[in-house]
């Protein structure tokens, strides 16, 4: 696919992001940790044909530049809402997946007029335990000393099901080759946002917009019962599992995917 790259600076932040086609409500797509934009190129390329499509990189990753703010879910949900100022947009469809999922869950929570709908992939709205925050605190340890070749390896093993794994080598290697790509600086930051967040399970009553809610079947990361939760709280969800995929569902099952949202699409637009 020919990329459409943009640049724009917002109040000391370098943001890229890449921007299709035209509609009136834009589907914007958050990436998950630790990848970049490129993880929805599947997405842009179906959607972009009957819609303006946009994935940015969060600051820090792929192409968007940081400043010295602290990373946290907070943050990254402000950068969302002024990134849709500086573009001008009052109101998208937005799809988060993972981490992209707590960023679009905090935005609807403190930002609930700028949203026309919300898709949660393999996601969740319960904060960290204690016992995975000491596993986050652990690989940032083992990141600083050793760099981050034996976290991606292991970050591969959990977010892909097996028969991706043994049967998609080749995007597997290279969603391995963008968690490299990453500054370590980044990842470190990001990993102690993570376990800073706060849970988001209270609030989800509070979420009045179309919310499709997707999971792969085999996502160990975020399993299908924290889907499952989420669809018995918020009013006027839909739920979706989708078969032989795990954490990166968007990807392992493209297709699947697309058509899940395509068609959720029409039913709010109609």
């Amino acid at each position: 696919m020919k990329y459409n790259t943009h640049i724009i600076n917002i109040e000391g932040l370098t943001i890229s992001f890449d921007d299709f086609g035209k509609s009136e409500s834009p589907i914007i797509f958050i990436h998950g940790f630790p990848f970049d934009k490129s993880s929805w190129q599947p997405q842009i390329s179906f959607f972009k044909k009957t819609h303006r499509v946009i994935a940015y990189d969060i600051r820090g990753f792929g192409a968007s530049i940081t400043n010295d703010e602290q990373e946290s879910i907070d943050l990254f949900s402000n950068d969302l809402v002024k990134f849709m100022d500086a573009l001008a947009i009052k109101k998208a469809i937005v799809c988060g997946l993972s981490m992209g999922g707590y960023i679009l869950l905090n935005a609807v929570h403190r930002f609930p007029d700028r949203f026309e709908a919300i898709i949660l992939s393999d996601t969740q709205c319960i904060a960290d335990t204690e016992a995975v925050k000491e596993k986050r605190s652990q690989a940032m340890t083992q990141i600083k000393a050793e760099g981050l070749d034996k976290f991606a390896d292991g970050f591969i093993k959990n977010v892909f099901c097996q028969s991706s794994l043994d049967n998609k080598k080749l995007l597997v290697e290279v969603i391995r080759n963008i968690i490299l790509k990453t500054p370590q600086r980044t990842v470190v930051g990001t990993l102690a946002a993570l376990a800073q967040r706060s849970e988001m399970c209270s609030s989800l009553n509070k979420i009045i917009v179309p919310t499709l809610i997707i999971c792969g079947k085999e996502d160990i990361v975020t399993p299908p019962i924290q889907a499952e939760f989420m669809y018995g709280k918020i009013l006027d969800s839909r739920l979706h599992i989708i078969e032989n995929a795990g954490h990166l569902s968007n990807l392992e099952q493209p297709d699947e995917f697309n058509k899940l949202l395509a068609d959720f699409i029409i039913s709010i637009e109609n």
